[in-house]
């Protein structure tokens, strides 16, 4: 550990035992035990959203949209809808409708990462998105994780708001010795090994040169089901465990037997099994017809550097390209027809 590194988790143990907060306390124990209980990491891979750096809410940039995109394009695509909508819908004013909408016009036309309207600079960024690992697996929720505030199992029920939006992308930004300490295991990672492309860990090593500053973001939850050769995620990231849980029971109540094509006996057996699950009420694992179900707590980390946070790099996988994503629009904030 470098003298630098020493001295940042010196700082940040001193500031828990100045501010005397007996839950930040405990927190810190279950941190500490989880490094104890899951010492590997299990990474997933990139995951991309958008951050915005806008002069009139501060300095430095904050994520407008959640990192949790699979590829580059979903988040260039959340862009330009945001950009469109905030044309239509927030403002009188022609010339910032204007330019807008032209910032709009590119993101229709070019896979680019970068754009500006108003005075406000728009980012594709990326992350990497990873969980604990131990000898029974995926790391669970832990006791201290914040829980939703209302635990409605009904699928209709709103999802909790990302805490990632209006998120600081401020690598200084540590909360707590364990946090700081799992910074410095991560300064240096790059892909490695044959199963990744050559360009791949290339981009990867220049990253950590490129980008040498790290950011953790808000914790997430998502379902993983047990394979034989690991865990496979079967849900978006949610907010909370419980937003996580109720994933899990909508999906064997209803959504898996659409999705699958269940037959009537099958469906049957999975609902009845959702209610057992239901009735549990925080379990963090589950079995259904020899398949195991676990609630995972999922961390991302985002590199930054001198010139903000890092985008995509060129060996990340886009699907599909730039494409129209919503009817044309004049300055008057008419749509016009074509």
């Amino acid at each position: 550990m470098t003298d630098d590194w020493q001295q940042q988790i010196n700082e940040l143990h001193e500031e828990l035992v100045r501010r005397d907060d007996p839950a930040a306390w405990v927190r810190e124990a279950d941190a500490v035990e989880a490094t104890v209980r899951y010492p590997r990491i299990a990474l997933r891979g990139p995951v991309f959203g958008v951050a915005a750096q806008d002069p009139a809410a501060g300095p430095g940039w904050r994520l407008l949209k959640p990192v949790v995109d699979g590829m580059p394009q979903i988040a260039r695509d959340g862009l330009q809808s945001h950009l469109f909508f905030t044309a239509k819908d927030d403002t009188d004013d022609p010339a910032v409708r204007r330019e807008l909408l032209a910032a709009v016009a590119v993101l229709e036309r070019e896979p680019v990462n970068e754009v500006a309207a108003c005075g406000v600079r728009y980012r594709v960024v990326r992350g990497d998105e990873f969980a604990r690992m131990g000898e029974d697996g995926l790391e669970p929720p832990r006791p201290t994780d914040r829980e939703s505030v209302e635990r409605s199992w009904e699928r209709g029920t709103d999802r909790e708001p990302s805490r990632d939006v209006g998120f600081a992308l401020d690598a200084e930004q540590v909360e707590g010795p364990a946090a700081g300490a799992l910074k410095l295991s991560l300064r240096d990672f790059s892909y490695l090994g044959s199963r990744f492309p050559s360009d791949v860990r290339a981009d990867s090593e220049r990253a950590v040169v490129t980008h040498p500053e790290l950011v953790l973001l808000p914790t997430g939850f998502g379902v993983v089901e047990r394979m034989e050769d690991g865990w496979r995620p079967r849900s978006t990231l949610a907010a909370t465990p419980h937003e996580a849980r109720r994933t899990l029971y909508s999906g064997m109540s209803e959504i898996w037997a659409m999705l699958y094509q269940f037959g009537d006996d099958k469906k049957a057996r999975y609902a009845r099994a959702a209610e057992e699950y239901r009735a549990l009420g925080r379990a963090d694992e589950f079995e259904v017809e020899g398949h195991v179900f676990r609630i995972c707590r999922v961390e991302r980390v985002l590199r930054t550097g001198p010139e903000g946070p890092e985008t995509p790099r060129p060996s990340d996988v886009d699907e599909y390209g730039p494409m129209k994503m919503h009817p044309t629009m004049d300055e008057n904030g008419t749509i016009v027809r074509e």
